[in-house]
């Protein structure tokens, strides 16, 4: 059973069609003009034109072996898991064929390995990350992994997908030489990045923690000059026997700067620490819809 959202489904269904269409102009002006396998059906794809390029004027194309490979792929899925099973993302996987189609009158954006990689990565994970965010996927290795792990129960389904892969890149070094395969995984790097920036937030801020004799005055210029509030958190200093309040403050960071001269100015003595947080909901921050 897929997730769902709350958008209205329409919007879903939006986003995975803008997602899906970057995805298919990374292939079709970085991925595959540069022979770069990067893993998934897409790169099983690429290898596939390669091999039949002998046969087939040109090799059969990517859009062709997306379908013949996800179909079977999605029957059993829906056999083993039921019929409601990926509807969204047989939507993607079907429509990643189309959008093959379409865009491949695009012409290469580069014959540099370097920035065909970079740039193709940051395109795919983009699309990726829109799919991805509409609870949805194009198929593939995802999906192969999903009904082997029906059988093969303790493995999990991420080590599967990343087996599966790994065996299509490794698939890619063979037909395509090692110095390919290596740009393809500083793509799937770069892809695997951008796939994290869309689910995981974009919005960075900072969280500090402050301990201090002077957490009062702290806290009230803390909400007074950067308008953030601030929660006291209940600790006792194993050295000294003393119960000791902790200051918790997440700030932008730009701001992160100015909360460390307002406790500077209290206590010079205080002890903080300042930490990354790649996500805040809430007021002041990313609003609940």
């Amino acid at each position: 059973m897929e997730l769902t959202s709350k958008r209205k489904p329409i919007i879903d269904y939006f986003i995975i069609i803008v997602g899906v269409t970057l995805l298919a102009i990374a292939l079709n002006m970085f991925f595959i003009p540069l022979d770069l396998v990067t893993g998934g059906v897409t790169g099983l794809a690429i290898i596939v034109k390669k091999l039949t390029e002998n046969i087939v004027p040109g090799g059969v194309e990517p859009w062709i072996t997306n379908i013949v490979i996800n179909i079977p792929l999605f029957l059993t899925a829906v056999i083993i898991k039921g019929k409601n099973f990926g509807g969204r993302s047989l939507f993607a996987t079907m429509f990643l064929s189309l959008a093959l189609i379409y865009t491949a009158y695009l012409p290469p954006a580069t014959n540099d390995m370097l920035l065909g990689s970079v740039f193709g990565g940051v395109v795919s994970g983009a699309g990726l990350g829109l799919v991805f965010s509409a609870f949805s996927t194009t198929g593939g290795t995802d999906l192969a992994a999903t009904i082997l792990q029906h059988y093969i129960k303790h493995i999990s389904v991420a080590q599967l997908m990343l087996m599966l892969d790994a065996l299509i890149i490794v698939g890619g070094y063979f037909i395509f030489g090692i110095e390919k395969a290596m740009y393809a995984l500083v793509a799937v790097f770069i892809t695997a990045k951008i796939v994290d920036a869309f689910l995981e937030g974009i919005h960075f801020s900072k969280a500090a923690l402050i301990i201090s004799d002077h957490n009062e005055e702290i806290s009230t210029e803390i909400m007074k000059r950067l308008d953030r509030g601030a929660t006291g958190l209940q600790g006792s200093g194993k050295f000294s026997k003393k119960n000791k309040e902790i200051l918790l403050c997440v700030v932008s960071k730009k701001e992160i700067v100015k909360l460390k001269e307002i406790v500077r100015e209290f206590d010079k003595s205080a002890f903080v620490i300042v930490g990354d947080v790649k996500e805040v909901l809430g007021e002041g921050f990313i609003e609940y819809k």
